[in-house]
């Protein structure tokens, strides 16, 4: 597991300042209380986890005129408790610019190393299985990044980003038309208006959509909420008509079911959980005492 730094758009960093304007829109009495003189910190991890969101609290120090060095590697698994709490970083710069700091820079560190570390988990048990365990777009609105980046630190791949990434054909777009229109014309009309090097995906029911999909051009199926005896079934009798087209399993798959999901015939394992259901890693900023 590495740093994905090198990923982030050039544009990125406005995310952040906009966050601090949020939480700083006028005055900070509790900063004027503390100064200006410099002080050192300390980030302290208190729970397991993957550390994950480095270039986000680097971004938020950068911009208030403080440096941060750390002891830990992004993509490490951190032991840690709140009876052994681990240094993971060191802050340095003005008082009142580390306090104005700290809330907004352990908050994305906290979610980001969470998301990491239920990747990394859910990749655990999974063991040695070929395919790809993704997220999904259940992100929150305007954090997205950040959830998507844990995803990659902890060994996920990311899905979509956003609508302009694939074409996703679902049942409320075949809904939309009361009938109308088959699932076989809108997979052809998907196709005539993606660009080439757009892939078109179907959310599919049983064997029959599924290879009605494959047959009108679909590059990726999703098998969604199949239990594991059907999606046996199912994508074995896909991939064996249909080897070029990806499959895609996804629906109330858990930490203790996913195993029985990672076949070889399942090319992706999708999980919106990973990024809306999961639980923080712990971490607190104390100012080292003069």
């Amino acid at each position: 597991m590495n740093s994905f730094d090198y990923l982030l758009p050039p544009t990125w960093h406005t995310q952040v300042e906009e966050w601090l304007r949020q939480d700083i829109p006028s005055f900070d009495v509790g900063g004027a209380l503390v100064g200006s003189a410099p002080s050192t910190c300390h980030i302290l991890c208190k729970s397991p986890g993957v550390l994950a969101g480095v270039p986000f609290v680097n971004q938020v120090f950068d911009y208030l005129g403080c440096t941060v060095a750390w002891t830990d590697k992004e993509g490490e698994f951190l032991e840690a408790s709140q009876e052994h709490r681990r240094v993971v970083a060191t802050v340095q710069g003005p008082t009142h610019r580390l306090l104005q700091g700290e809330r907004l820079a352990l908050n994305l560190l906290s979610r980001c190393s969470g998301i990491a570390t239920k990747t990394y988990q859910m990749k655990q048990v999974i063991g040695d299985w070929k395919g790809k365990l993704a997220a999904t777009r259940k992100t929150t609105p305007g954090f997205g990044l950040v959830e998507k980046y844990g995803v990659l630190v902890g060994g996920g791949s990311t899905h979509r980003m956003d609508l302009s990434n694939a074409v996703m054909i679902k049942d409320n777009h075949l809904w939309a038309f009361g009938g109308k229109k088959s699932l076989e014309t809108l997979v052809k009309e998907a196709k005539a208006l993606a660009p080439h090097t757009m892939k078109v995906e179907v959310e599919v029911r049983n064997l029959e959509e599924g290879a009605a999909a494959a047959k009108a051009g679909a590059d990726i199926i999703m098998l969604d909420n199949f239990d594991p005896i059907e999606l046996k079934q199912t994508s074995s009798r896909l991939k064996a008509d249909f080897p070029h087209v990806l499959l895609e399993a996804s629906g109330g798959i858990t930490m203790s079911s996913i195993r029985s999901f990672a076949l070889p015939t399942i090319d992706v394992i999708s999980q919106g959980s990973l990024t809306y259901d999961c639980k923080i890693v712990d971490f607190s900023m104390k100012v080292n005492r003069q």
